[in-house]
């Protein structure tokens, strides 16, 4: 089979980053968008190509592929390499690959565990104990502490060499901790080389120890808590304690970015009723699959509707008109409620609306609708008058635009709401609900009002 120039261009690019005499660099997000094509049409090439990347980027690169890769990785790249490329990591994506790996091959991953050193298998341990909800799921354990008591050139020397020996990697502030490696201050290195080095640490923060005072979570705090301290104090990092105080690691920017990012699309697909992991698979049955399922649940909603329009066959008959309008109705409606249900999911997903402020949420949302349901109303009622001159057409359409985008306002809001009520994702399902009420509700309020009005 003949490969075409993008992947050729891909190999090429690889091959003069694999080229110790060409300095060609590349990060390790941009080597999988590489790599990613090339699976596709040559996976020999593409397990080639893997084996020679440096073991330092390696593990970085299978992190950056999508996570339907993993499987085929685990089963051709060798255990040494996987090892290596583990020990190469920060705590936390050594964690989470070290789980990658397990949760496809458990006797492969107990092989690659067992050769790792007594202080890398506890960090991962620990890592892998937290719920995913928890902040200490996601926490560098690399940390660079400094004694309350140590004098600061010597705390600056040790960091010098810590970072010469690739041991630390973006250290933007000291953890000053006392004893039993309690947190008492964070120092950032702006502010650190502007201290006297030949004092310590405790000499140094005297009478201004407000000025330094931690700003921390515990490991057990909800990450969306912690998310939105990173939002609002646009952190860089941010220590982890557990609940004694004491320094457990980190957490950085660059995991908020991801967990941000995860989520997004993870609401993405919900809404649209498809499963993530499905629609990332190569094959075609697992997705169609995953589809099938939301789009029956669709046609049982279809159905649904379709009932409510048989009820009133006899006003369609007479009407021909009201046939030409209905979908108007509904299709408002739909849309009306998508706006709603979008921006409810989005501000739960952020915290800015919880049961606490639940009723003011859904009271704008009802104001918004009636204000849009009547607008629209006066709007549709003198096209349908004109269309057809028939006045009480024009009435019925009016009346039924509010009442459909009435409840789209109010069920776009409420439907997430009690979804999360019962712990179950709001984005997950929405859209079903919505569309089921937007539909009967438009078709019921105005074939309903047509039977009452015109006959």
């Amino acid at each position: 089979m003949a490969i075409s120039s993008e992947i050729k261009d891909n190999v090429h690019e690889l091959e003069a980053f694999l080229n110790v005499e060409i300095d060609y660099d590349m990060s390790a997000a941009e080597i999988a968008k590489c790599l990613g094509p090339i699976k596709k049409e040559d996976e020999t090439l593409y397990f080639e190509l893997l084996e020679q990347l440096p073991n330092e980027i390696f593990g970085d690169v299978v992190l950056e592929l999508p996570e339907h890769h993993l499987k085929s990785i685990v089963q051709n790249i060798t255990s040494e390499k996987l090892l290596e490329a583990i020990e190469e990591l920060e705590s936390d994506d050594a964690a989470t690959l070290m789980q990658d790996i397990e949760d496809v091959n458990k006797e492969k991953a107990g092989e690659i565990f067992a050769g790792l050193d007594k202080e890398d298998q506890e960090d991962i341990k620990r890592i892998n104990r937290y719920e995913d909800n928890e902040a200490g799921a996601y926490m560098q354990t690399e940390v660079f502490t400094a004694s309350y008591e140590e004098k600061i050139q010597d705390a600056i020397d040790r960091l010098k060499h810590l970072k010469m020996e690739g041991e630390l990697e973006n250290i933007h502030q000291v953890s000053v901790v006392g004893k039993l490696n309690r947190l008492l201050f964070t120092v950032f290195l702006e502010d650190l080389i502007t201290f006297d080095f030949n004092k310590s640490f405790r000499d140094a923060l005297e009478g201004i120890e407000e000025d330094f005072k931690p700003r921390y979570v515990t490991d057990d705090e909800d990450i969306a808590d912690v998310i939105a301290l990173f939002e609002d104090y646009d952190l860089t990092a941010l220590p982890i304690v557990n609940e004694h105080g004491s320094l457990l690691g980190r957490i950085t920017a660059d995991d908020i970015h991801d967990i941000i990012q995860e989520r997004a699309t993870e609401q993405i697909y919900h809404l649209a009723g498809v499963d993530e992991e499905a629609e990332n698979d190569e094959g075609l049955y697992e997705a169609g699959k995953a589809r099938m399922t939301w789009l029956f649940l669709n046609l049982i909603t279809a159905i649904i509707a379709s009932f409510v329009i048989g009820l009133f066959d006899e006003v369609l008959k007479v009407y021909v008109a009201l046939a030409v309008l209905m979908p108007i109705v509904a299709s408002m409606g739909g849309n009306a409620g998508t706006q709603t249900l979008t921006i409810m999911v989005r501000q739960l997903a952020l915290g800015d609306v919880d049961f606490s402020n639940a009723k003011s949420a859904i009271k704008k949302e009802i104001i918004l609708s009636l204000f849009h349901g009547a607008v629209f109303a006066v709007l549709v009622g003198i096209i349908a008058y004109f269309w057809f001159s028939e006045p009480k057409i024009g009435l019925v359409i009016a009346a039924a635009m509010v009442i459909n985008l009435l409840c789209a306002g109010f069920f776009g809001a409420t439907i997430p709401l009690t979804l999360k009520r019962f712990g179950i994702d709001p984005a997950i399902g929405s859209t079903v609900f919505l569309t089921t009420v937007t539909d009967v509700v438009g078709f019921l309020s105005f074939l309903g009002l047509a039977s009452l009005v015109l006959m």
